[in-house]
């Protein structure tokens, strides 16, 4: 293996390290061939639901050189938000938002460190061209991190960690930069089907997820109102869902985030320890000032707890 490859490689990883990412895995920048069949089965059994941007840029999806021209390498990169203290086991019978919204907008945190990232790859090996993902541009980023062997894609769809489970955001560097490739690992989820078997909505089968029935979905991404089929489903969520985390074996690996940003904010717990009852426009405005939960908005938020008090 050329010296200035495995040298860059190490630099990759030790920059990595240093901003605080807890896992780093390397691809060779090609074509996704074994997820074509998988992506155009899921679009066209409409699973996507109302998400119909997931339609667009097909080709983008799978071939990261169309997302950056001369891309040699897929830098996959994952950030740990497991939470000290859940808060819906503070009182289960209230409402709960999804852990990763607990804090400040992951889009924003992750987004900084990455182009930090950028700038100190340059400083230490001079001109390099790329792009940076967070959950951004159509990128398959479960894919590419299971590709680069950080974990497997579970029954669930999400990627898992064998050392610490599920509750990692993802994020991507498209590089111009020749890299050493890390392989994929094997699949763990064995015989086990809790995360099916937990689901309430039935939104899971083996490795296939039918987004139209996820309660992630159905209280994030959806705009119209929530289909009354639902009603005595939804399990106490009003942003978001975890059950099929909750319930999987290797989340019991999972060891809480060091980052101040992920921390809730008072106001945030005050919402959980009153139930929800006093939350007008100015409290939510306050409680998720820079949250992932503003992309729901007051309204949709709202939409979200009078539905959970109809089940």
């Amino acid at each position: 293996m050329n010296h200035q490859i495995s040298h860059n490689t190490t630099t990759v990883k030790t920059i990595a390290k240093d901003l605080g990412f807890d896992y780093c895995g390397i691809s060779k920048a090609e074509f996704l061939e074994e997820d074509a069949p998988k992506l155009e089965r899921w679009l066209k059994n409409k699973a996507h639901g109302k998400m119909s941007y997931m339609e667009n840029h097909f080709d983008k999806r799978l071939d990261p050189t169309k997302l950056v021209p001369g891309a040699k390498s897929v830098v996959s990169l994952m950030y740990n938000y497991y939470p000290e203290k859940d808060l819906s086991h503070e009182a289960p019978d209230h409402h709960k938002i999804a852990k990763y919204a607990y804090g400040q907008d992951y889009h924003y945190v992750i987004k900084d460190r990455l182009k930090d990232f950028m700038d100190r790859l340059e400083a230490e090996i001079g001109q390099v061209e790329g792009r940076v993902f967070v959950d951004s541009a159509p990128v398959m980023e479960r894919q590419w991190a299971a590709k680069s062997g950080l974990g497997w894609v579970g029954k669930n769809t999400l990627l898992i960690n064998k050392d610490q489970g599920s509750f990692f955001f993802l994020a991507e560097l498209i590089i111009d930069l020749e890299l050493e490739a890390d392989g994929p690992i094997k699949d763990y989820c064995g015989t086990c089907t809790k995360c099916i078997d937990a689901c309430p909505t039935d939104a899971i089968t083996p490795y296939s997820l039918d987004a139209s029935k996820c309660i992630s979905y159905l209280t994030i991404e959806l705009k119209d109102e929530i289909p009354n089929e639902f009603k005595d489903q939804m399990a106490g969520w009003a942003f978001g869902c975890d059950i099929c985390q909750d319930v999987c074996p290797w989340n019991r690996f999972s060891k809480p985030h060091q980052e101040p940003d992920f921390q809730p904010n008072d106001e945030l717990k005050k919402i959980f320890n009153n139930n929800w009852q006093d939350l007008t426009e100015e409290v939510f405005r306050s409680a998720f000032k820079g949250s992932a939960v503003k992309r729901a908005k007051f309204q949709g938020l709202k939409r979200n707890l009078n539905f959970l008090k109809k089940s």
